[in-house]
Formats: structure tokens, C-alpha cells, sequence
């Protein structure tokens, strides 16, 4: 869709990309958004509107990459945000999926089916989001917080958008999905599998989305508050 603006609907919004819910859950917004704009939204929630639609221009164009940093971007509001991600990750996503993975190895007879070494695969993939998500909590979370607390951005501040760094979890979630369309073999429940393939994709999808906001909202964040170059 067009570059989502303080007018644009939330409904149109959701209609279009209808994972964005995850975003506006995460934003306290649920479904039944009604006739709610950025801007409405924005106010109900006590939220910086241009900082909203910035989050959620990030999280749905792979294509957008926001020029500047406002001074009125909260480094609480995008911690806050962030926390919620990562608790979705962790209590909901991962579980979801280590319960549908226990389901297909309990109902698939063949022990010649890939799916035992694929598990193992997966366990090594959310020991490392987990570390991840427990390096946020103590260190990259606390520092941006403090470092707002003794700075603050300077007003227009650009950012000089660099190659991103490579996200290992995420490239081994894309490593998964290949083993299961590709190695899985022998018997096993086709509607297990399915069930697997697919909540794995989301989270994949999740991540790679979450990670724009990171490298293009967070970090130059982080950068600007201790007055380094974007």
C-alpha cells in the first residue's frame, strides 16, 4: 500500500497487511478499530502519531527507510514496543511451535522422516532468539533508555542508512523452512507438518519485519542519543 500517513486508516491498513495486527497489539490497539486513523489511534494511545506511522511504514515496506529521527521519538515508546515483540517470541510463537513440532514427531511412525534432526535444528534456533531476546532485556534495552536520559536528539537529525548486519536467527529460520520443503520424507501427518511449516514461516516473517524496525528506527536511535553518526 501507499506510505501509511497520520490520515490513513487503521482499517485500510489491517485490510491490506493483515499481519500489522501484531503491530497494533503491540500498541495496545485491538481489532475493532473502527473508523480510527494513525492520528486517533495515535491520541487514544497516547502515542506520537509521525513516530506510529513510522513503526508501521518500517514494518510493512520492505522499501521504506525513514530519512530522520525526530526529537520527539521516545526511546521508552520503541523499548516498550521491542518488550512486547520479544515476549511474543517467547510465549506465544516459540511455545506454539515446540507444541505443534511435539505433535508431528508423537504422530509420525517413521523414524526415517528428517523430523528428529530438524527438532534439534529448531531447539538450536530458539536457545540463540532467546539470548537474544535476554541481551536485549539487559543491555541494549537499559542502555538506550539511560542514554535518552542524559541526552536528547538533536531536532532533524538524518540518518545515513548502512548495510544492515546479518541476522543468523534469521537466516536459520529460513534454513528450517528449506529442510521441511525439501528433506522431510517418510511417513508422517501431513496436517502436523503443515501446521509447523507455517507457524515457522511467521515467526520468520515476524523477525524479518521486526528487524527493519530495529536496524531503522532503533539503532540510529541509539546512535543519535550518544551523539554518534547514523
Amino acid at each position: 500500500m501507499n506510505i501509511i500517513n497520520q490520515n490513513t486508516r487503521l482499517s485500510d491498513i489491517v485490510k491490506h497487511a493483515p499481519t500489522s495486527v501484531t503491530v497494533l497489539n503491540r500498541f495496545g490497539i485491538r481489532l475493532g478499530v473502527g473508523d480510527l486513523t494513525v492520528a486517533t489511534a495515535s491520541q487514544r494511545q497516547n502515542i506520537d502519531p509521525d513516530f506510529f506511522a513510522t513503526i508501521l511504514n518500517a514494518f510493512l515496506n520492505e522499501d521504506y527507510f525513514p530519512t530522520h529521527i525526530q526529537p520527539n521519538f521516545s526511546a521508552q515508546t520503541i523499548v516498550d514496543y521491542l518488550e512486547k515483540t520479544n515476549q511474543y517470541y517467547q510465549h506465544l510463537q516459540l511455545p506454539n511451535i515446540e507444541r505443534h513440532f511435539g505433535f508431528l514427531i508423537s504422530k509420525s511412525p517413521s523414524t526415517n522422516n528428517n523430523l528428529a534432526m530438524m527438532h534439534r535444528f529448531f531447539q538450536e534456533v530458539k536457545q540463540q532468539l532467546l539470548q537474544r531476546i535476554e541481551d536485549d532485556r539487559q543491555n541494549l534495552f537499559p542502555e538506550l533508555l539511560a542514554a535518552q536520559a542524559q541526552t536528547t536528539i538533536q531536532a532533524d537529525t538524518r540518518i545515513d542508512h548502512n548495510e544492515p548486519d546479518e541476522d543468523s536467527v534469521e537466516d536459520k529460520l529460513n534454513d528450517l523452512i528449506s529442510m521441511f520443503v525439501i528433506h522431510l520424507q517418510g511417513d508422517y501427518d501431513q496436517n502436523l507438518a503443515l501446521a509447523v511449516l507455517l507457524s515457522i514461516v511467521s515467526l520468520k516473517n515476524d523477525i524479518s519485519q521486526n528487524n527493519r524496525i530495529r536496524n531503522r528506527i532503533l539503532r540510529p536511535m541509539r546512535d543519535a542519543l550518544n551523539n554518534k553518526p547514523a
